[in-house]
């Protein structure tokens, strides 16, 4: 089995960082395969910048389409997973999509620690349904460039804000952040709850939906479109958003 772990950004030390935590994650015989995009931003920070990474990484994916069984977003915004799961022939997953659901079958409801700004969080948290599952969100003074060059530092202030949201009511926590791929094993022996990394959440799930084996959807919204035509674009975007 072939998953692809597809970075949104161009820092290489987060697609590595989120590579080693899928290695770890991933049964025997899986075997992980880690890709950054050739342009957008180093991190994602906004709503514009999302925007620029999404067209980058389909453009990523389109390169990979047909050559591996599946492919996780390494991006904690679940950048263009909507767009990824239509045009793509295998399962795509969200890491932030996969944290959240594996979260709800620990218990009643869940919290997100982060970085930054927690609201595009809260709308992705909406967006697949589970804000009544959601008992808190939280952001944390820190950067995903300081948490890829200074871990332990940003493990501390992790650990510090993991209490408030127990005390919001949260069963498990998700650790929302690409940067963050690998940490939760460090952090959970001093957590009262459990500690979930999308990265190795969504590699789990993946291995679940490629052994299934089933169809593409030859109807509703997720079906493969045919014939739009894109100018503009890379040659390879423009033939998979034509369906073929």
């Amino acid at each position: 089995m072939k998953l692809l772990v597809a970075n949104a950004n161009t820092t290489e030390a987060i697609t590595e960082l989120c590579a080693a935590a899928a290695r770890g994650a991933a049964a025997p015989g899986t075997e992980i395969i880690p890709a950054t995009p050739r342009f957008g931003p180093a991190v994602i920070a906004t709503r514009a910048e999302d925007i620029v990474a999404g067209h980058a990484l389909l453009e990523l994916l389109a390169e990979h389409a047909g050559k591996v069984d599946g492919v996780l977003l390494a991006v904690s915004h679940d950048t263009a997973l909507e767009a990824a799961r239509q045009a793509l022939p295998c399962p795509v997953v969200g890491m932030t999509e996969a944290a959240c659901f594996a979260a709800c079958l620990l218990g009643g409801r869940f919290g997100l620690i982060t970085f930054g700004s927690t609201e595009t969080y809260r709308e992705r948290i909406a967006r697949h349904g589970l804000s009544t599952r959601l008992a808190g969100l939280l952001a944390v003074a820190a950067t995903p460039q300081e948490a890829v060059r200074d871990p332990e530092g940003v493990g501390r202030k992790l650990q510090a804000g993991l209490g408030t949201l127990v005390a919001q009511g949260a069963d498990a926590v998700v650790l929302g952040g690409a940067a963050l791929a690998g940490m939760a094993p460090k952090l959970q022996p001093e957590c009262p709850v459990p500690l979930l990394d999308g990265i190795a959440c969504g590699v789990g799930l993946l291995e679940m939906l490629v052994r299934l084996k089933l169809p593409k959807p030859k109807a509703g919204s997720f079906a493969l479109a045919q014939g739009r035509e894109v100018a503009g674009v890379a040659p390879t975007l423009a033939k998979l958003l034509r369906g073929c």
